[in-house]
């Protein structure tokens, strides 16, 4: 044997020999940590610590805000002084793998350095200090010790939706009405007919800011509501797959986010929730008002106390999913004594009608078909007030599967007491659309 294949031959013993210690050494993982074999043999090659380990503790609440640009006499963007046009606060709980949002209406009125103004003035006028001072007693957030509300915070240029869908490939949208506006000042042209359309960036960034219809911000912040869960379904099914992708949407975060939190941090949350339920990522909820109210710096809008107190206990309260009723329960509940309503979230034409039929055909008492409060479903919701059994079995007949979530409902309406057992709203998963399909009723 030659010295050169005697050297070949022990190079690949010995590759041999330390390829079995490092698949042993996944494998002990894979028994010890009950990992499947991607993330073992990740964990093995880059240590990506869990989030408590990052974090230090169970939960985080981080204060997200978005701020505009403006533009000088040459045209040229500038942020100065910018007032947070978005705020966000969001609950993540690493036990649950869940996340919790409370979006907060930008004109919502409050008190800053004893002047009556808009919230968003606080960051304008504070920075993130003071903006997280004024909506961390806004909303009644406890404080830490170091006197701060919020753990972490999030800054979003404008720009940042615009890069993250582009480095996605862009996103669809069911846009529920036409949309015309153009600001040539502030370089915003936005231009939608109804239907599922497929947008860029800019055209993304377009749709989540346009406020100039009857509803205005409520209903700009259930767009961007909408958009986050799309977002978030197309990086869990086509680019939140490996560190790879991970790193090159990180850079995309780097370049347009200013945030406290470590590149350890970011690593640990990208991948220990890329498996998550998207269900469990896009709870999302939007603080009311009651009255409006004039101000020095224009017309402030009065929060409903009562709801922002119970949206932000369920922030700062229990996340883990309400548990399955038993088998035998569920097998018990006979389909004739249950009541449906049925509601498009999808906004694509005809789902509401075609599973009201199928459950009708299956015994169920449709009480109701039509359209949910927005067409932004990507998962489909089985709700029910009092009934989880019954909301169960309605779940196993709609057949989506382990998507689909059953989840406690909004206290039914007066009218509807006697009869709404069961609420069924639709989501894409269930509709399945194609690009002719179009938004419409039921």
């Amino acid at each position: 044997m030659t010295t050169v294949r005697r050297v070949g031959t022990y190079l690949f013993a010995a590759l041999l020999v330390a390829g079995g210690v490092f698949l042993g050494s996944v494998g002990y993982r894979m028994s010890t940590q009950h990992e499947t074999f991607t993330t073992a043999l990740v964990n093995q090659v880059v240590r990506v610590p869990a989030p408590r380990q990052a974090f230090g503790k169970d939960r985080v609440y981080a204060l997200v805000l978005g701020i505009d640009y403006d533009y000088d006499a040459k045209d040229q963007p500038f942020s100065a002084h910018s007032r947070s046009d978005t705020i966000m606060v969001a609950g993540i709980d690493f036990r649950t793998k869940a996340m919790r949002i409370i979006s907060v209406l930008r004109d919502s009125d409050v008190m800053i350095n004893g002047r009556d103004t808009k919230i968003n003035a606080a960051y304008s006028e504070g920075g993130v200090r003071l903006a997280d001072q004024v909506i961390g007693e806004f909303l009644g957030m406890p404080a830490r010790p170091d006197g701060r509300h919020f753990d972490r915070y999030v800054v979003v240029r404008v720009n940042a939706l615009k890069d993250l869908v582009n480095a996605i490939g862009g996103v669809d949208v069911v846009v529920a009405q036409p949309m015309d506006y153009d600001d040539n000042w502030g370089h915003l042209h936005i231009h939608f007919k109804p239907g599922l359309v497929h947008m860029d960036g800019e055209q993304a960034q377009g749709y989540v800011r346009f406020r100039h219809d009857a509803c205005s911000d409520p209903c700009r912040t259930k767009r961007q509501q909408q958009v986050i869960r799309i977002v978030l379904q197309k990086l869990k099914n086509d680019r939140l797959n490996d560190l790879a992708h991970v790193a090159q949407l990180i850079r995309v975060f780097r370049r347009d986010v200013d945030t406290d939190l470590t590149t350890p941090e970011l690593t640990s949350l990208a991948w220990s929730f890329k498996d998550a339920d998207v269900a469990n990522l896009s709870h999302a909820e939007t603080i009311g008002y009651v009255d409006t109210k004039q101000t020095l710096d224009g017309e402030t809008v009065i929060a409903d106390e009562r709801e922002k107190a119970l949206l932000v206990a369920g922030l700062l309260g229990d996340y883990a999913p309400p548990s399955s009723p038993p088998g035998r329960a569920v097998a018990r509940v006979a389909r004739s004594s249950v009541h449906v309503v049925v509601q498009n979230g999808s906004g694509f034409a005809g789902a509401a009608g075609k599973l009201a039929a199928s459950l009708r055909a299956r015994g169920y008492v449709i009480d109701a078909v039509g359209n949910a409060d927005t067409y932004g479903y990507d998962t489909t919701q089985i709700q029910s007030a009092e009934d989880g059994a019954a909301a169960a079995r309605v779940r196993e007949d709609v057949g989506v599967g382990a998507a689909t979530s059953v989840s406690p409902a909004v206290k039914p309406a007066p009218d509807e007491e006697r009869t709404v057992v069961v609420r069924v709203i639709i989501g894409r998963d269930y509709a399945r659309p194609t690009p002719s399909a179009s938004p419409a009723i039921k």
